[in-house]
């Protein structure tokens, strides 16, 4: 539901328009220096601000109410939270006749009876991806050296991203975009096939993110496009490096110690200035609704940070469960 990982674990709470929105982390180790400035420069790179993202400000500050004393970790669950200080909930009020197209408000409404918060979108809101991007802070610190990098390659289908901000922008409408992730120095050997192999955990916490529709990794779709001689990765040392990565560094659902590469697929902000013809649930009519409030243009810009963190999550939480695993079988050798 709300909590992902099993040594690593992660809650996500709150609700875009809500008091706070956050994450409890649990199973974190002891003894890791952490401090709100630690959070700061990847809360910076998720913050709107540039052309193309919502206008809407948080501070977005973090507050560390449990799990740290004295600048470290203390083993206990780790919570952080952070405020909602600016909402304009009233733009949100007569969607409740007339459910947003490509939103949750909807499928909300009918999974929770009504009594959901539907404000901005409410706990389908992406401002919920703070606690992901709180989580792979902390993540992070625990899989060190691994280092990961996510950048936008494309959006709106052009190469050329600034021009495409620029062409939604006059256009008055959105556009997604396609984001690619690696990561580098990782070990050989993570991942628990069948059902916890690495693509498996990747994708599930992937898709916790908003907007994301599609993944692939290594050479992806195109490998449906090539001979199997051609596809394969010929080795070129003994410790797995490979000539050629189609794999994108992972073997049988296990990482091979080549860089793992992936990239998804985000879809235009369902929110836009244009027009939209759609149905009146209360009145049963069809009607043309202007979505108002504070939305991105595109939605992907500002989600390379999140994608690096919620891998970051993933990936701590495999490491942790190799090294016991690895200490219960050094134990029975004994």
């Amino acid at each position: 539901m709300n909590s992902f990982g099993r040594l690593f674990r992660i809650h996500i709470f709150g609700e875009s328009h809500g008091a706070s929105v956050g994450v409890v982390v649990d199973g974190c180790p002891a003894g890791i220096a952490l401090g709100p400035d630690d959070f700061l420069n990847d809360l910076a790179r998720r913050k709107s601000g540039s052309i193309g993202t919502t206008p809407r400000q948080e501070e977005d500050t973090p507050e560390l109410v449990s799990g740290v004393f004295n600048g470290f970790t203390t083993g206990a669950p780790l919570t952080v939270i952070f405020r909602n200080l600016n909402t304009r909930s009233q733009d949100y009020a007569k969607l409740r006749e007339t459910p947003r197209p490509g939103h949750a408000d909807y499928t909300a409404s009918v999974k929770f009876g009504g009594f959901e918060d539907y404000r901005g979108g409410g706990h389908f809101s992406g401002r919920l991806t703070l606690g992901l991007v709180a989580a792979g802070v902390v993540a992070r610190k625990i899989i060190h050296p691994v280092t990961i990098g996510a950048s936008l390659m494309e959006a709106g289908g052009k190469s050329d991203i600034q021009k495409a901000i620029e062409e939604a922008v006059a256009r008055k409408d959105s556009i997604g975009g396609i984001v690619e992730c690696r990561v580098q120095n990782l070990p050989a050997g993570l991942g628990e096939p069948f059902f916890d192999s690495v693509e498996s955990l990747i994708s599930h916490a992937v898709f916790s993110i908003p907007a994301i529709k599609g993944i692939e990794f290594g050479s992806g779709f195109n490998a449906a496009r090539m001979w199997g001689s051609e596809h394969n990765d010929a080795f070129v040392s003994p410790d797995g490096i490979t000539r050629t990565n189609h794999a994108g560094g992972i073997n049988g659902g296990i990482t091979n110690g080549n860089e793992l590469v992936f990239r998804v697929a985000v879809k235009p902000t369902s929110s836009t200035s244009q027009v939209q013809h759609t149905l009146n649930f209360k009145t049963g009519q069809m009607t043309d609704l202007k979505i108002e409030g504070r939305h991105d243009t595109c939605i992907a810009l500002r989600v390379p940070v999140v994608i690096e963190a919620v891998t970051a999550a993933v990936l701590a939480d495999l490491m942790l469960l190799e090294q016991k695993v690895n200490r219960i079988i050094h134990s029975r050798t004994k």
